[in-house]
């Protein structure tokens, strides 16, 4: 029997988690059960179960999918030897939640939104939400505390208090440009440059 090659697993697990943004995007995370899941892929219950043994832990691969195209963002941003002010830090970052919204698969941030709601009431999801989320305030520290070395931010403060309120503008984002509908990158990006210059 051919062995299972690296892959051809990853395009399986790419495959199923994929039915599980198209899915969570039409129904809804609550809605979406893993029978929907594995009608949608097109795979056997087997071959889903085998990858991932629960919805929860679809959701975990979602959110790692999403977070690893930040976790690349921001090893570019500070790959580079020009001052990094926490403006262009944001403005980098919604950005890239724009492109990452825009995924063939479904738009993530939907997910997201909904991954917050069910996490008030699922101790699984909120381990998960957690562990991610703070795995970005932990970006936006390393962003303030480099600010702080390069001079573009005040070296008194604590970087910790920065990363709290720099991570707290990204979901604000994600809200209002699903539920409100009028904010754009563009209009997002104004408003934080008159904001952090004023």
């Amino acid at each position: 029997m051919p062995k299972v090659t690296e892959e051809h697993r990853l395009a399986r697990r790419e495959q199923i988690v994929a039915a599980a943004r198209v899915c969570m995007n039409a129904e809804g995370f609550h809605k979406t059960t893993m029978a929907d899941v594995i009608r949608e892929s097109q795979l056997s219950a087997g071959a889903v179960y085998g990858y991932f043994k629960s919805k929860e832990e679809i959701v975990a691969a979602i959110a790692e999918d999403a977070l690893s195209t930040v976790d690349e963002l921001f090893e570019n941003l500070l790959a580079s030897d020009e001052p990094l002010t926490p403006l262009a830090a944001l403005e980098a970052t919604v950005d890239q939640v724009v492109r990452v919204a825009g995924a063939p698969a479904g738009d993530v941030t939907r997910i997201a939104v909904q991954a917050w709601a069910e996490a008030l009431r699922n101790e699984e999801i909120r381990e998960i939400a957690k562990g991610k989320y703070c795995k970005l305030r932990g970006h936006f520290l390393v962003i303030a505390r480099r600010a702080q070395a390069d001079g573009t931010l005040d070296p008194d403060v604590d970087p910790q208090h920065v990363a709290q309120v720099m991570f707290s503008m990204i979901p604000g984002f994600v809200l209002q440009r699903l539920l409100i509908g009028d904010v754009t990158p563009a209009t997002y990006k104004a408003g934080l440059r008159a904001l952090l210059r004023s």
